[in-house]
């Protein structure tokens, strides 16, 4: 089911598309896809120029924890967790919650917030069966925001059926566009992006793999 979480803190992000749409782009793509230091705390030009924690995610966490009906009790996994601050936020609300957290970045995985309990490794979505050590219906909620536009076709497939295999509910947010200005914005902007898929095409790829969780698109306006 659709639903919209995020979708208005994305859009408060201010962004000059064509600027960053110069020569060199390609570099800039290239740093970015390693996903390491440069990504997260370099120059805005190859990723987030500086991903500190400063509450953004609260109010997710409490969206989560409401749709969901989150407990104490219950098991979260975040694919794509990064420096695993929606994880923190959660953890605030129901502080003795199990919490897991999987990212392909050394560096995110080194700097998330020392007062977060949590089961924390690298993984990289690419490399088949790597999610096989997960049971089915593990976890009583899967996430996965801003992560899967960034895998090829068919590490896409399989880590949507992963994650239905694996998950009592879930959460998935991707990059999306409906007309051709949002399609030319997202081209200008992405660095890591391999997926640029319209909502019929992602909802037909739910089809295909028997993804049944709750999803959002984000639009580059």
């Amino acid at each position: 089911m659709y639903k919209d979480f995020i979708s208005s803190h994305h859009t408060s992000t201010p962004r000059d598309y064509f600027q960053r749409m110069n020569s060199q782009k390609k570099i800039c793509m290239e740093t970015a896809s390693q996903f390491e230091k440069d990504y997260w705390d370099g120059d805005r030009k190859f990723g987030y120029g500086g991903y500190t924690y400063d509450g953004r995610w609260s109010a997710l966490a409490e969206k989560l924890v409401n749709e969901y009906k989150l407990t104490n009790d219950s098991k979260i996994l975040d694919l794509g967790c990064g420096k695993a601050f929606i994880l923190f936020e959660i953890q605030k609300i129901l502080p003795k919650v199990s919490l897991v957290g999987r990212d392909i970045s050394k560096h995110a995985i080194s700097n998330v917030p020392k007062e977060l309990v949590a089961d924390l490794e690298l993984i990289d979505l690419t490399n088949e069966g790597c999610l096989a050590d997960f049971s089915e219906k593990q976890f009583d909620l899967t996430l996965s925001i801003m992560t899967l536009h960034n895998l090829e076709l068919p590490d896409l497939e399989s880590s949507l059926r992963e994650i239905e295999r694996i998950s009592k509910n879930s959460f998935i947010a991707m990059e999306s566009y409906r007309n051709w200005e949002e399609l030319t914005n997202l081209q200008c902007w992405a660095l890591t992006c391999k997926s640029f898929f319209s909502p019929r095409e992602w909802e037909y790829l739910f089809e295909k793999t028997k993804f049944s969780g709750d999803y959002e698109f984000l639009y580059f306006t």
